[in-house]
């Protein structure tokens, strides 16, 4: 590849990253708390009858990190409101950005894959008495509502919150959810629409929830063994057991919540008041695998293979590629995919590809997961150094790549990198990454 010094104009550069994630004692704000989790892979999820990632952020620590917001508004905000806030504001922080004065003409997109957190606002509405409900109450009732039904309702408040007169709106594409929005924000920044993007991917998932499902597949579980025959494979995973991506032992999903943001600006506009660019994002792609089923995935990996091809194009070769940060969850259906579409893109050469995730760390958040991507893969290109893949002790022997087991990063030198992310459904999104000077 031929570098281009100083880079062109029109390059989308990532200048700020922030976050509300899961924690061991405090939660994860900053990119050097993520950075200190992910490189030695830590896995910050504690189990309450399931493994959960959740965020322990009290009324102050929000206030103190998002001041001045009316309590009239804040006081009906929903956890998915508040972790979005908060990070959206660490990321401006981190950025250089005042969010209140410098994102005026700035498109503010967001992620979102779940509506747990909506769910309380909208059954109280739905089972109000209009001819009993108090009138006193009925206006609180009314800003909750506003605020909290639908899928859009962190981009409502980050909006005005950032007085932005720019793009505003919501993309819910379950997990690849915020990956679409930076695809999106890469393509406005390019035509010249924005000159600064701030993406955000935030979801709550609920553990009440979660914890009802593992019971009713554990009743479904017992009836079919109860049938089951020796030549019959088994139905259902432990939803009990700690997630292990790309580990021979792998058999479940550990959810978690939080958010992530990340800052996108033209390299004009960023070289224009010297902020430290972390890298570019330099295309997106979103494939789907044609299958009729809503719910199923087909193994062979033939649309992430379309997706990694459509971002590089006709500029850059897979063999300038050594690094790829995987949308592995703990589900073996996804290893597999991923492991043949790394056999057809590089062939013979695929055993030497480092390739990890670290959805360990904090659990499968769902709408977060292509920010976070994203923000790690910079860092790592940053560090010179790979992250392990939390919670793998022992590789799966059909990988095709190698997962950088353990607990320790792996030194490895990269300036261009991809990140996968996908839906239920087939849907596989990808993302190519480079330094800032490629």
């Amino acid at each position: 590849m031929t570098r281009r010094t100083g880079g062109r104009a029109r390059d989308a550069v990532v200048t700020g990253i922030g976050l509300c994630l899961p924690g061991s004692g405090a939660p994860v704000f900053t990119a050097d708390d993520l950075w200190n989790v992910a490189s030695t892979g830590t896995s910050c999820l504690v189990k309450n009858g399931v493994y959960y990632g959740s965020v322990d952020l009290p009324d102050k620590t929000f206030d103190e990190r998002v001041p001045g917001i009316p309590e009239f508004f804040s006081r009906h905000y929903t956890d998915a409101h508040r972790f979005g806030l908060v990070s959206l504001a660490q990321a401006c922080t981190d950025a250089g950005l005042e969010v209140q004065h410098d994102l005026q003409e700035a498109a503010i997109l967001v992620g979102r894959g779940g509506v747990d957190a909506n769910i309380d606002s909208y059954l109280a509405v739905l089972k109000a008495d209009p001819a009993t409900y108090p009138v006193a109450d009925a206006l609180e009732m009314f800003v909750a509502a506003e605020q909290a039904v639908t899928p859009s309702d962190v981009a409502l408040v980050q909006g005005a919150l950032t007085r932005s007169k720019g793009a505003n709106y919501t993309i819910s594409c379950g997990c690849a959810s915020s990956a679409l929005q930076i695809g999106n924000a890469q393509r406005l920044i390019a035509a010249g629409e924005v000159d600064v993007a701030v993406v955000t991917g935030v979801d709550v998932f609920s553990a009440t929830l979660i914890r009802n499902i593992q019971r009713l597949l554990s009743g479904a579980q017992r009836a079919y063994d109860a049938m089951r025959s020796q030549d019959m494979p088994g139905l259902l995973p432990s939803f009990d057991a700690l997630m292990r991506p790309y580990d021979r032992r792998a058999e479940c999903i550990n959810h978690g919540e939080g958010s992530a943001t990340i800052v996108m600006e033209s390299r004009e506009h960023a070289f224009g008041r010297d902020a430290r660019p972390y890298g570019q994002v330099l295309s997106q792609a979103t494939t789907r695998d044609g299958l009729a089923s809503p719910l199923a995935s087909d193994e062979s990996g033939k649309a992430l293979v379309c997706a990694v091809r459509r971002c590089l194009g006709d500029t850059w070769e897979i063999d300038q590629v050594p690094y790829i940060h995987g949308g592995s969850d703990g589900n073996v259906v996804v290893t597999a995919f991923e492991a043949n579409a790394i056999r057809e893109l590089y062939g013979p050469a695929s055993s030497d590809l480092l390739m990890t995730s670290q959805e360990g760390c904090f659990g499968h958040n769902g709408a977060p997961a292509g920010c976070i991507g994203v923000a790690l893969t910079l860092l790592m290109m940053n560090h010179g150094q790979v992250c392990p893949t939390a919670n793998c002790e022992q590789p799966a022997e059909e990988l095709t790549f190698d997962p950088v087991p353990g607990t320790a990063p792996r030194r490895l030198d990269f300036d261009h990198a991809l990140s996968f992310n996908y839906q239920v459904g087939g849907v596989k999104s990808a993302i190519l990454l480079g330094s800032p000077d490629v």
